[in-house]
């Protein structure tokens, strides 16, 4: 039994690393049903007419596909040839050589400090396999070599790809996969042959705040090594970019930031001033039209980024880093939004009714199965309850459920506020895990 979010909530759209030729265009617009929003398999769609997605567990995808041309257009971008100089008799006299001055010194708690402190731990990754090529970035986690990156940047390689990895020293190489979670857009690898790295400092998403400054370090088209900073726009921003075979929700509660995330970001780092890890930057939106798989609508930062904060994948990372199997957390409800028409058994009266006549709130979640034996069957929830509150977070639609449950790991216990026949209630459960799933 799957949680899912209401299909009209279209959320953040994908832009692969590894496929260079596609632009999925502006996150939150719908893609016709069946349009996956993956490349490679297992096959991932945009949520249709039905209950399309689940609060089993989170996933994220996002922040862009890296072409190669990008990083071969430097040449045309890089210091004039010297020229002679005039003099003012008119004849021509080579340029003073200056002794360049000395670069100023970081300031604690500037953008210069934070670049300086992460930069040795960001990593551009190339990937290759039989469904495209491309390029992302990454985190280096251990001394040894362990990197985190976006599932999305990775997948093509997962079957006999290749993988490769650029430090910031100018080093290189191979690398292979040690866990993958679709998920949470999260994967772990494994760099070859590797010793003495400079891991990233983890800091906390959950002390971040709106206005907070904070810096993007990626290889944006293939340009290792760009640092860009700006805020924090907003938090806990509900980025839904649609669902697996399955009907598992990709949905985030998600960091926004205007510092410039483009395509090949994916995978590296957002930092706070002192250089501490705060969120992994996934997902874009762009001013370009969703298109189909092939047709190439090219985007970039609108100033509008997205991170999967570091608090609520630092669980799953540390499970795939040792070989173990991700777990989520799960209510074994289906939801959508508030009033909206699932289709059969998405109208008329009774469980599962579009109908919120007498209802007191349109914003919420509202409740259309409740799975067997499911902690939220056994807490009292039925169908056709709104749930409008998870602890202190408000719930507005069903992608903002999805997120939240994500933000939690099984076993947590959390108040749920719902209103049923136009009265509020409360009740207390135990979060499941997706593990527990036959």
């Amino acid at each position: 039994m799957t949680e899912t979010p209401d299909p009209q909530h279209s959320g953040a759209t994908p832009e692969h690393q590894h496929e260079p030729t596609r632009d999925l265009g502006p996150i939150w617009e719908t893609e016709p049903q069946g349009q996956p929003a993956y490349a490679a398999p297992p096959p991932r769609r945009r949520r249709g007419a039905g209950l399309a997605a689940a609060v089993l567990a989170t996933s994220v995808l996002a922040g862009g596909a890296a072409g190669v041309g990008g990083a071969a257009a430097w040449q045309e971008w890089g210091p004039e040839p010297t020229s002679a100089t005039t003099t003012s008799s008119g004849t021509a006299s080579a340029s003073p050589v200056l002794d360049a001055a000395p670069a100023p010194a970081a300031t604690d708690g500037s953008v210069q400090a934070a670049a300086e402190a992460v930069l040795p731990s960001v990593v551009k990754i190339n990937v290759a396999g039989s469904g495209g090529s491309g390029s992302g970035s990454g985190v280096i986690l251990t001394e040894d070599g362990q990197i985190l990156t976006n599932h999305h940047v990775v997948e093509v390689a997962k079957e006999g790809g290749t993988i490769t990895v650029d430090f910031a020293d100018g080093s290189h190489a191979r690398a292979e996969i040690l866990g993958l979670d679709p998920l949470t857009d999260t994967a772990v690898i494994q760099a070859q042959d590797v010793s003495g790295l400079t891991p990233a400092s983890i800091g906390s998403s959950s002390a971040l705040a709106v206005g907070q400054d904070v810096v993007a370090i990626g290889s944006p088209f293939g340009l290792d090594a760009t640092v860009t900073s700006g805020i924090v726009s907003a938090l806990d921003r509900p980025v839904d970019v649609g669902t697996d075979s399955e009907g598992n929700a990709t949905v985030y509660p998600a960091v926004q930031t205007d510092a410039a995330i483009n395509p090949g970001n994916s995978g590296g780092p957002l930092v706070d001033l002192a250089g501490r890890v705060v969120g992994i930057n996934s997902s874009i939106r762009t001013t370009g039209s969703s298109s189909p798989f092939g047709q190439t609508s090219e985007g970039g930062s609108i100033g509008l980024g997205f991170a999967i904060p570091i608090d609520e994948i630092m669980p799953i990372v540390e499970q795939m880093a040792a070989g173990e199997a991700p777990t989520h957390a799960r209510l074994g409800i289906s939801v959508s939004d508030v009033g909206v028409d699932v289709g059969s058994g998405g109208s008329g009266s009774g469980p599962g009714s579009s109908s919120t006549e007498g209802a007191l709130v349109v914003d919420g979640a509202q409740v259309r199965t409740v799975g067997a034996g499911s902690t939220a069957g056994e807490a009292g929830l039925e169908e056709g309850d709104i749930i409008t509150g998870i602890d202190d977070r408000a719930i507005t639609s069903a992608d903002s459920l999805v997120a939240t449950i994500r933000s939690y790991r099984p076993g947590d216990e959390v108040t749920v506020t719902f209103e049923r026949d136009g009265e509020e209630q409360t009740t207390t459960l135990v979060l499941d895990s997706d593990a527990d799933q036959s």
